[in-house]
């Protein structure tokens, strides 16, 4: 195992927005003028189910928001995080602990030795990329 951390190729990337239904967002704003909103927003437009995951929010885009990962009634498909990059670790934890398949750091969210643990532990990872722009050139 490298110490390095690489995101996954292109076609990787592409394959895994091709298959993802049901996305948690974790730091997901009420707020529409945050990143982590209209991000969300538009992932909806495209056709997935967002579930926002924010302690502070009951509903975001007309979902039901959830305080944790560990609170969410069903498993999903990727965990897309909005939040700074000292909260990537604990969210790790989360990860792994519920066997979830697929983690997204958004631009910024940059935490390379908990990235690598999530990799070990056996989801695929995508780190400091926004999965709306790369949605839009993969997909679209």
């Amino acid at each position: 195992m490298s110490d390095h951390f690489t995101n996954p190729s292109t076609d990787e990337i592409r394959a895994l927005l091709r298959r993802i239904k049901t996305i948690a967002v974790v730091g997901l704003s009420a707020s529409p003028n945050r990143p982590s909103h209209g991000v969300a927003w538009a992932l909806q437009g495209f056709g997935y189910r967002i579930i926002p995951v924010n302690p502070a929010v009951r509903e975001v885009l007309g979902a039901r928001a959830y305080p944790s990962l560990r609170e969410l009634p069903e498993p999903v498909d990727l965990v897309d995080v909005f939040r700074e990059s000292s909260h990537v670790a604990g969210i790790v934890d989360d990860c792994v602990a519920l066997k979830l398949p697929a983690l997204w750091l958004q631009d910024g969210v940059i935490d390379e030795a908990a990235a690598l643990r999530a990799r070990e532990a056996g989801l695929t990872v995508v780190m400091n990329r926004c999965i709306y722009r790369d949605y839009i050139h993969l997909i679209q």
